[in-house]
């Protein structure tokens, strides 16, 4: 059985697989216990799955373990914690940005991308960047909130 190796939120993990196609989903969720990352879509078009590779927004959902072999993976149980959350996550806190909260990783991992490569986005760059994530509950307003709040921008 081949082995997949990558590194998870700063940990080196490996994980046996009998299909090396198998969704990166799967292993974060099954494997490693990380479900933060969620079964939305399954064809990476809603972005529950979402995880950052290499600091880039990636569907966990259609992207194969052999696609990650050596390469870092951060979930949202990587950015931060509970006792010292991301900015994205803290925003998303004070906002009260997550209904139910199905979309939300996918929200925060994109957010927490694109302040990385553009600290105080404009927003319309908020909303292009977002613009692929699905929210069925209609918090989108509280969502944009949160990210102009991470970026030290007095929502409007």
């Amino acid at each position: 059985m081949p082995t997949v190796t990558f590194t998870v939120n700063g940990t080196a993990r490996s994980v046996d697989v009998r299909d090396p196609d198998q969704p990166l989903l799967y292993a974060l969720r099954n494997s490693f216990g990380l479900t933060g990352p969620k079964f939305g879509c399954g064809l990476g078009q809603c972005g529950a799955c979402t995880v950052l590779l290499d600091q880039t927004p990636l569907r966990s959902c259609v992207t194969p373990l052999s696609a990650v072999a050596g390469k870092s993976i951060t979930t949202i149980e990587g950015l931060g914690t509970p006792d010292k959350p991301h900015p994205v996550q803290a925003a998303f806190i004070a906002e009260q940005a997550a209904q139910c909260g199905y979309c939300a990783n996918g929200m925060v991992m994109t957010s927490a991308a694109l302040l990385a490569s553009n600290p105080k986005p404009s927003e319309a760059e908020i909303k292009d960047a977002l613009a692929a994530n699905l929210c069925r509950c209609g918090t989108h307003v509280r969502i944009l909130r949160a990210v102009m709040r991470a970026s030290g921008r007095t929502p409007s």
